[in-house]
């Protein structure tokens, strides 16, 4: 039986951090021949992504199992490329920054090149001026920075999905409300740009999930008036819950449930107990004369219709005179420090490292 070709250590060491990437070049230097690497690929211990790039199959196994094929993607169309002048950019940054993509984003890389545009199998570049503080790098990759992304996204993406990355950007840090002002300022003759304008505007950074964008877009559309979000509810020194919409006269909290709110890694405990221990708390606070209105994504869609004629009556009526219970806002920094991973996680997805392997 014959040995599977091992890379060598002078090209698989710098491989690692770039997913597993090598090149004809890297083997080359190491002294491996064109033959030697026809019969590794043929037997299937390398993979070609594309001409003169190269990974092993372990690596390739590693890179699909933690969902980072979309950069390993990348990194062969940049590598294969070989311009200096283009970036990553569009939905491609997005997933480069961790932003939430629209359900059916495609897989096509996409590029910015201020010189020139072009398209191939997987890939469209498109020519568009680049300057100096629109463009950064995130590990390996050369990438449009998280204001620009967002411009550039919202321009075609539905006004949910481009909002909710918007929401996210702000939350996260990523951006400001000033480097989008003054993107958009850049762009103002652009075509599609007053999509973008509209979500910038629209964007409110205390939303911690696409579903709470969406609820506060719905409201917005229906006219209703709208809620704070993020809104912390204490009796006597005791925090008890946290609103994801809050209306004071009313003394009603909006929740909007997702699945990811009952599997979050920032719960211990499984769905059960998170459901459980939500129950008690709002029953407390019922006691105390706060009301809930609890929506889900379908009471937004479909069952949109009902779900407003709930919250219409629910806002037809006043709250208690005495409370015995306090509603404070959160601001932007306190959602952002409540709503943080540990270091890492949240764009470990994009990572561009590998085991050594």
């Amino acid at each position: 039986m014959t040995t599977p070709l091992a890379v060598p250590w002078t090209v698989r060491a710098p491989s690692v951090v770039r997913l597993g990437l090598f090149t004809t070049e890297d083997l080359a230097a190491a002294g491996v021949s064109e033959r030697e690497v026809r019969t590794a690929v043929r037997r299937r211990t390398w993979v070609r992504l594309r001409t003169g790039c190269f990974v092993t199959a372990a690596h390739l196994e590693e890179v699909s199992s933690s969902g980072r094929v979309r950069g390993l993607d990348a990194l062969a169309v940049l590598t294969s490329l070989g311009r200096d002048s283009c970036v990553l950019s569009h939905d491609t940054a997005a997933w480069v920054w961790g932003l939430p993509l629209p359900a059916r984003a495609p897989r096509t890389v996409r590029l910015t090149d201020p010189l020139r545009w072009r398209s191939g199998r997987g890939w469209t570049m498109g020519r568009a001026r680049l300057p100096t503080d629109e463009v950064t790098t995130r590990g390996v990759y050369p990438v449009t920075t998280p204001a620009r992304t967002l411009v550039d996204v919202a321009r075609s993406w539905s006004e949910i999905d481009a909002v909710a990355a918007v929401d996210d950007a702000l939350r996260r840090g990523l951006t400001t409300s000033d480097e989008l002002a003054r993107t958009l300022e850049r762009q103002a003759v652009v075509p599609r740009i007053p999509r973008s304008r509209r979500a910038v505007e629209l964007a409110d950074g205390r939303a911690e999930s696409w579903l709470e964008t969406k609820g506060r877009l719905r409201f917005h559309a229906a006219g209703l008036p709208a809620f704070l979000p993020q809104v912390e509810l204490w009796l006597g020194d005791r925090l008890v819950k946290v609103a994801d919409g809050w209306y004071e006269d009313q003394a009603l909290a909006v929740e909007l449930d997702g699945r990811s709110k009952y599997v979050s890694p920032r719960f211990e405990s499984g769905p059960t107990q998170v459901l459980f221990l939500e129950k008690r708390r709002e029953d407390l606070l019922r006691a105390h004369g706060v009301r809930f209105v609890r929506l889900v994504d379908d009471d937004l869609g479909t069952g949109w219709d009902a779900s407003e004629q709930q919250i219409r009556r629910a806002l037809a009526l006043a709250g208690p005179v005495t409370r015995t219970f306090r509603a404070v806002p959160r601001t932007l920094e306190q959602v952002r420090a409540a709503s943080a991973v540990p270091h890492g996680v949240e764009l470990g997805h994009v990572s561009d490292e590998l085991s050594l392997r």
